[in-house]
């Protein structure tokens, strides 16, 4: 069995995505979305870029053949080279220096190979089996902090260089992005690598090298013991030849190309993950009390799961339950301030953002204006098309707005005035434009879900939207996939990016107008069915 440092790092993201890697049918895969081969290009541009003034060497060797690859890398390690690209590391599990081997693991099966493949290996002096020099890793990663993940394969790294080096380094290194920019400058100097032994300054441990790179020490001393852990359950699940259970987290889910197989049969199990507010901790409480479907939640009392979640969560999970066994929505809340949701409101204004991340660019503000008294309904869309014109359409949005000084402002969630109040920050907006701006936002999402629970498996617009009824012109489109739509725009020019984005944040702001109108109507006109 080989383990990679690639195998080890999506076992920390999802068991059953990594089972599947090795055993499921490829088939049976989902095509790559757009936005995962956006982070794939980014990450390749951020290594190269990276890389593009460094002086390193490469190991040569037939694709595939990791006997090969590894003594092609250690003839260059033993040559005492600065610096090597894409080395290749193979070691037993268990070696001298590992502490996992056969004889305190009676779970080892078979013989497991150790793959390490860092990004680079840096010389610095000490002493090893290959002369007053030693070698230690670096990973070149596309995020913006040291996530524990990324901190495990770095000690894994490090240990199985260990065992060709005959030394475990002090230290690995992550290469990461910093959040000023989404382009890399090159790494200049070599705090990356600096030497084991070497007091570290406290501004390089949380990391900072050069410009847009962001370079980030790991001290292996505090990182190995987790990373054997991981390590042998890694090993662990592979050998129990069982897939491991679903548990669809949907942020987690989004990109992984196994997802369509896993919702299908979450779905036809009726898995208690399908659920929302039900985390993969408290899954595991909820399976302590017996209640593992969803019948069994909906048919349970709030006062049994109290002592273990609290009065607010116990509440809350069994009405989840009823409304999807029953496919109703359950009114949560005896008080509902619906003075802030009132109808009397001549004319209101919904509003929505689209922005790119990486770019720390809010790019499109759109604002939907409807007129209760005349009947109308006017879409404004308030487009960047160039990163430079941020600027420009926060001062036609503020214009569009303060036309309608009375007109409350409705959003869904909180990224919309939190994003107002940083482009007033940013833009110097006089306080007297802004103050009496913010009074006027209402968070739908946080008005529905304080009244009613709803038979939906998750409260984002767009699963509300649609369980109401509302249809988007592009079914597939969704918020990151804007962000690849929006790059792809200032990549080519193409308009019809644009065009895209425009029609999907229309669709956005109209569904929040929907969710609003359904709210108000849901309250106005509740009768016994909906009642708790």
């Amino acid at each position: 069995m080989l383990i990679t440092a690639e195998l080890l790092l999506s076992y920390q993201r999802c068991k059953r995505q990594t089972f599947l890697d090795i055993y499921g049918d490829a088939k049976a895969r989902d095509a790559p979305s757009e936005l995962l081969l956006k982070l794939q290009q980014e990450r390749s541009a951020h290594r190269q870029t990276v890389l593009s003034q460094q002086n390193y060497h490469q190991p040569n060797y037939p694709k595939g053949d990791w006997n090969a690859a590894a003594k092609a890398t250690l003839a260059l390690m033993q040559q005492g080279v600065e610096r090597i690209y894409k080395g290749v590391l193979l070691a037993p599990l268990g070696g001298e220096l590992g502490e996992l081997g056969r004889e305190e693991n009676s779970f080892l099966s078979e013989d497991v190979m150790l793959l390490s493949r860092p990004d680079l290996l840096i010389r610095q002096p000490g002493q090893s089996i290959l002369g007053d020099w030693m070698y230690l890793p670096a990973q070149i990663e596309l995020g913006k902090r040291p996530k524990l993940e990324y901190q495990i394969v770095a000690a894994y790294n490090a240990q199985v260089l260990a065992e060709v080096q005959g030394v475990i380094p002090q230290t690995a290194s992550l290469m990461l992005r910093t959040k000023r920019s989404k382009e890399v400058n090159v790494l200049k100097d070599v705090a990356c690598g600096r030497p084991a032994g070497i007091p570290v300054r406290p501004e390089a441990s949380s990391g900072s090298c050069v410009d847009d790179v962001k370079c980030y020490v790991v001290h292996l001393t505090k990182w190995m013991p987790q990373m054997q852990q991981v390590l042998e359950n890694c090993i662990q699940t592979i050998q129990s030849l069982q897939a491991p259970e679903v548990f669809i987290t949907r942020q987690r889910c989004s990109l992984c190309r196994w997802y369509s197989s896993c919702y299908t049969l979450a779905k036809s199990q009726q898995h208690l993950s399908l659920l929302p507010g039900v985390t993969p901790s408290r899954y595991t409480q909820l399976q302590a009390l017996n209640l593992t479907s969803i019948k069994s939640l909906a048919n349970s009392s709030p006062a049994q799961l109290e002592p273990v979640f609290g009065s607010k969560v116990a509440q809350h999970l069994v009405l989840q339950a009823q409304s999807i066994l029953h496919q109703q929505p359950i009114l949560s809340s005896p008080s509902f301030p619906s003075s802030l949701l009132s109808p009397s409101f001549p004319i209101e204004l919904y509003f929505d953002i689209e922005a790119e991340p990486d770019l720390n660019l809010d790019y499109l503000l759109g604002v939907l204006v409807v007129d209760r008294s005349r009947k109308t309904e006017t879409f404004h869309s308030l487009m960047a098309e160039r990163p430079q014109d941020e600027e420009l359409i926060w001062q036609k949005f503020l214009d569009l707005v303060w036309q309608y000084p009375l007109a409350p402002i409705f959003h869904f969630c909180s990224y919309e005035v939190d994003t107002v109040k940083r482009l007033a920050k940013l833009y110097h907006t006089p306080k007297d434009q802004v103050q009496p701006l913010m009074n006027r936002f209402v968070d739908l999402y946080e008005h529905l879900t304080q009244t009613v629970v709803l038979p939906v498996e998750s409260y984002a617009l767009k699963s509300i939207a649609r369980w109401i009824g509302f249809d988007w012109h592009n079914p597939q489109a969704n918020g990151s996939q804007c962000i690849y739509w929006y790059d792809q725009w200032l990549k080519t020019g193409d308009r019809t990016f644009l065009d895209a984005i425009q029609r999907y944040n229309e669709d956005d702001c109209r569904a929040t107008y929907l969710v609003k109108d359904w709210l108000m109507d849901f309250v106005q006109n509740l009768d016994n069915r909906y009642l708790v």
